[in-house]
């Protein structure tokens, strides 16, 4: 659990390393990879285990039996969250965009409205356009420096053309810990307008000391008639390159509607992602959360009190997620002028506010998880790119 050791990630064919240059312009050479959501630390001792252990048979055949990757899934759930789920309610996708895809596909048709809570996470509308669907953005409001729900502005928005919600809980990017009351509130708009409901849970087991993730499931259970959960370890253990994540759909209705199109569709598991999923949920994957979020809420310290320093920028506190949102708002710059700044001027790969939807026009989202080396490197880079507000 060395979370300080830099380990070079470039010529690994790593997104966040390796196409920053061509996409932002910042070489990684001297540059820092902030954008992609995945972690620069290497994964639990039990999960690399078992792919030596793959590696080392030398034969990948066809994955069978998966009674034991159901059941750590389930007991993932049970002694984390609380959660008691069956088996037959788990599908695999091939990572959670697809299985929010997915979704889509099976739930909707072509000209239907999909609500999405904005700013949230840009890979949610770029699949719902893709599928032919409409986008509906319910911007989320701001009070007390953190993102709320807006249900009556949202009640009027509504025209019954909408089909679905997709939720992202807790909330990326502003790394709200939705509380019991507002899923509440959430599933009432859902059921008020008719609408299916997707909770994308991932980043579920990324929450910080003194908050506690609440499952829509249990927050909610008497909408599981029109409730679906998306989970998964992808993000939790940093391994969203082996593309695995959960559609957990207890009501057997829309099970048998969703299996339909899987089975359509010819959709099969990944055995190298069933095996690493298996071995992180377990008691060491446990213990390596734990200390991750320690560790991470350490880097969220540095990186705050650093961006407090600079006038007119503001850091919503983190609850859950390693993605720090960042508000230029104060600056009285325009985005084009701040995201420069970052980029060229203190040569960090950023996420873009704009690409999370409405609301996020003034922000910047930063990935906290890296070495604290790293991060103490950022601050001090971004305060001498602002240095003439200070």
């Amino acid at each position: 659990m060395s979370f300080d050791q830099i380990i070079d990630r470039t010529g690994t064919h790593s997104a966040k390393w390796d196409m920053m240059e061509p996409l932002y312009g910042v070489s990684p050479k001297d540059g820092i990879a902030m954008w992609v959501a995945d972690m620069d630390f290497r994964l639990p001792a039990s999960v690399q285990a078992a792919l030596e252990a793959m590696v080392s048979h030398g034969i990948y055949g066809y994955f069978g039996d998966d009674r034991a990757y159901l059941d750590a899934i389930r007991w993932w759930m049970a002694h984390r969250h609380g959660w008691q789920v069956e088996r037959e309610w788990i599908f695999t996708a091939h990572g959670l965009v697809n299985g929010a895809a997915l979704c889509v596909d099976a739930f909707t048709e072509a000209g239907d409205g999909v609500v999405l809570m904005t700013p949230v996470y840009h890979a949610f509308a770029r699949v719902i356009k893709a599928s032919g669907r409409r986008v509906v953005e319910c911007e989320l409001a701001i009070e007390g420096g953190r993102y709320v729900p807006d249900f009556a502005a949202w009640d009027a928005m509504m025209t019954g053309a909408e089909r679905m919600m997709i939720l992202c809980s807790p909330h990326n990017p502003g790394g709200r810990v939705w509380t019991a009351e507002e899923l509440r509130g959430i599933a009432d708009f859902a059921r008020r307008h008719d609408l299916i409901l997707v909770s994308d849970e991932i980043h579920h087991d990324l929450v910080v000391a003194g908050q506690r993730h609440q499952v829509m499931a249990l927050a909610a259970p008497d909408i599981s008639d029109r409730l679906i959960t998306l989970s998964a370890a992808t993000k939790t253990f940093n391994i969203a390159g082996a593309h695995i994540g959960n559609v957990i759909i207890a009501d057997e209705r829309l099970r048998a509607r969703f299996a339909a199109r899987v089975a359509a569709l010819g959709i099969s598991p990944n055995s190298f992602g069933m095996h690493m999923v298996t071995a992180a949920y377990s008691p060491e994957g446990a213990a390596w959360v734990d200390a991750l979020m320690a560790y991470v809420d350490g880097n969220r310290q540095v990186f705050d009190a650093g961006i407090a320093a600079i006038p007119g920028l503001a850091s919503m506190r983190l609850e859950a997620t390693y993605l720090a949102w960042v508000d230029f708002s104060g600056t009285g710059m325009d985005p084009a002028e701040f995201t420069a700044r970052v980029e060229k001027g203190a040569r960090i790969a950023v996420n873009h506010g704009p690409t999370f939807g409405k609301g996020g026009e003034s922000f910047l989202r930063f990935n906290l998880a890296t070495p604290r080396a790293r991060i103490t490197e950022a601050v001090e880079r971004l305060q001498a790119a602002f240095a003439d507000l200070q």
